[in-house]
């Protein structure tokens, strides 16, 4: 029996993007949705519940950010990479704290953006069928399994990369883990000297994690390399 067809939905408001991501992915075998403004993404989204979304931050009714945090409220599980055209790690942290699994900077590969939403949706349905994995550390606790973080009684909801790379640390705990090893382990990708991915995730994950997030205790970086998780 075949696997059922993944649904990716874009929200995007250029149309040669639209055009060209749709070919792509259809020729990939996704079934795809399109919408050119975030509140009719939103509903869309609502409606037909699609497997994974594509979403523009320029958008001409509400921005990204709005969009994503609305689309976290009522699926905080759905895949979520963003389209910016802007550089600045500042906007990429924004996208992250939003509620996005990842971001890719205009202008971008097709190929790229496409093998990073397979890996994902790979990702995501190894996960789907895992037992609940709980882990608890000092004064937090994170369930791998519906992507929740409790720390000082506050709940967080996690992203899809944020689960995965958290639990790549603490699977090695007091190990050091390069950057190449976490890009390529749980974004699939390959190392490159501008790819900032990871230490972007790593500071989201100590706004929720640390008590003193400039000052960590348990996600420490090893200058050079990487980071450590440290119980």
């Amino acid at each position: 029996m075949t696997a059922p067809q993944k649904t990716i939905l874009i929200i995007e408001d250029e149309p040669h993007i639209v055009l060209g991501l749709r070919d792509a992915l259809e020729f990939e075998g996704f079934a795809v949705l399109s919408a050119t403004r975030g509140k009719e993404g939103v509903t869309l989204a609502r409606n037909e519940g699609p497997d994974a979304v594509i979403l523009d931050l320029m958008l001409p009714d509400i921005n990204g950010y709005a969009v994503c945090e609305e689309l976290r409220r009522y699926n905080p599980l759905v895949p979520i990479v963003m389209l910016t055209a802007r550089s600045q790690e500042s906007d990429k942290i924004r996208g992250l704290d939003a509620g996005a699994d990842d971001y890719v900077t205009k202008p971008f590969s097709v190929n790229e953006l496409i093998a990073r939403m397979r890996a994902i949706l790979r990702r995501a349905a190894r996960s789907s069928v895992a037992a609940p994995d709980l882990y608890s550390c000092d004064t937090w606790s994170v369930n791998f399994s519906n992507h929740t973080l409790v720390a000082r009684g506050v709940e967080h909801p996690l992203s899809f990369y944020e689960v995965e790379l958290l639990r790549l640390l603490v699977e090695r705990v007091g190990q050091p883990v390069s950057r190449d090893d976490i890009l390529t382990k749980v974004w699939g990708l390959e190392a490159s000297p501008t790819n900032r991915t990871v230490d972007n995730f790593i500071v989201k994950l100590r706004k929720k994690i640390e008590k003193a997030p400039d000052k960590p205790q348990h996600i420490l970086t090893v200058y050079g390399f990487g980071y450590k998780f440290v119980a």
